[in-house]
């Protein structure tokens, strides 16, 4: 396992999800729910407006776990979510990692998983639980 690894080490990184980035989401993972894609549909929803898919929103914690913190190499082990608000199209956010826990016995590390938006609300949340090689 690394050696750098502490239990309160952070990463984050933010990011504003595009109408672009929201239309190849839905091709790639076959999710058309209309709340993504038609205005129309989305007016009249509770949120008034389209958002963005929520698991595009989590796949931020993918990019931190494997590039920043842990980094190269992490392997997902698991990964709770919590999707307490939404996400507008062009809204900014950010997500972070934080090292909450590693075993002693194994190469494996928990973190806090948060995501929030531009005026501090958090919009996701979980844990993440992986395999440091």
């Amino acid at each position: 396992m690394k050696k750098n690894l502490k239990v309160g080490n952070r990463a984050s990184l933010s990011k504003a999800f595009t109408e672009e980035d929201v239309l190849q989401f839905a091709n790639i993972s076959a999710d058309t729910n209309p709340i993504h894609l038609d205005k129309n549909f989305a007016a009249d929803s509770v949120f008034g407006q389209r958002v963005v898919h929520g698991m595009l929103i989590a796949s931020l914690f993918s990019a931190l776990v494997g590039v920043k913190l842990p980094g190269e190499g992490t392997i997902y082990l698991g990964q709770s979510l919590n999707f307490k608000a939404p996400v507008f199209i062009d809204e900014q956010v950010t997500a972070s990692v934080e090292i909450v826990k590693i075993r002693e016995d194994k190469p494996i590390v928990t973190l806090r998983t948060l995501c929030i938006n531009s005026e501090g609300r958090t919009v996701v949340d979980g844990e993440a639980v992986v395999k440091v090689t």
